[in-house]
């Protein structure tokens, strides 16, 4: 049925491999706002993740009004991005270890908001001495189309076998993105969602979700073997 055996593994970005909230909170700090805590960042959805909690949302919101204020934003998260945005412990090393290894096929999707998000995750992976252009491929998801579509298309793309294909990702949807592709997710809680968000409101199982990057790391290189 497939004609080969090789293994596909798809990188989520922001919050996955990119530490994305402490790049946007540094990005409001710089337009004098807040974001709040990482915790409460967690909980919110999707809607309200950029506007803060209760105690943030007026001032932030007056703040963000309008086309010029809004591009002004984004052009700050943009060079944070390409400047100083960090991928959490240990998964640079992973991401190396994935393109090193012969028989897997591994890429990066992202929704990334920055103005050129290929070019802004380029440039981040590359102060990681990871060259994007080693990746298999590299996905841009617009926000209105369903990340399920993606999935299903790399893997077909490859010829993968969906018992032998992967994904890791931070939201719920992510998780719901794999299972409707035919593969097996990797969550992690550390993320856009908190742990308990993921079991409790998601039904996500608590056994596929890592809490740390080093957890995420140890469950991938062990799956596909590169221990």
């Amino acid at each position: 049925m497939y004609k080969n055996n090789k293994r596909l593994i798809i990188l989520d970005a922001d919050g996955t491999t990119i530490d994305a909230y402490s790049a946007i909170d540094k990005t409001f700090s710089r337009h004098g706002m807040e974001i709040g805590d990482e915790e409460r960042f967690q909980k919110r959805r999707r809607l309200f993740k950029y506007l803060g909690g209760l105690k943030e949302f007026p001032s932030n919101l007056k703040k963000q009004i309008g086309k010029q204020n809004r591009k002004l934003l984004i052009a700050t998260l943009t060079e944070v991005y390409r400047e100083e945005a960090l991928l959490y412990p240990g998964i640079a090393g992973l991401v190396q270890s994935l393109i090193a290894a012969p028989d897997v096929v591994v890429g990066l999707v992202t929704r990334n908001v920055t103005n050129q998000p290929e070019e802004t995750l380029r440039q981040l992976f590359r102060r990681h001495d990871i060259d994007l252009n080693a990746l298999d491929f590299f996905a841009h998801i617009p926000t209105h189309q369903e990340k399920v579509q993606e999935f299903r298309a790399i893997r077909e793309r490859f010829d993968i076998n969906p018992a032998r294909a992967y994904i890791c990702g931070d939201e719920h949807k992510d998780y719901l993105s794999a299972i409707g592709s035919g593969m097996h997710p990797f969550m992690v809680s550390y993320g856009f969602e908190s742990h308990k968000r993921l079991i409790k409101k998601f039904l996500v199982p608590e056994e596929i979700i890592s809490r740390s990057p080093a957890e995420l790391c140890q469950r991938v290189r062990h799956a596909l073997e590169l221990i």
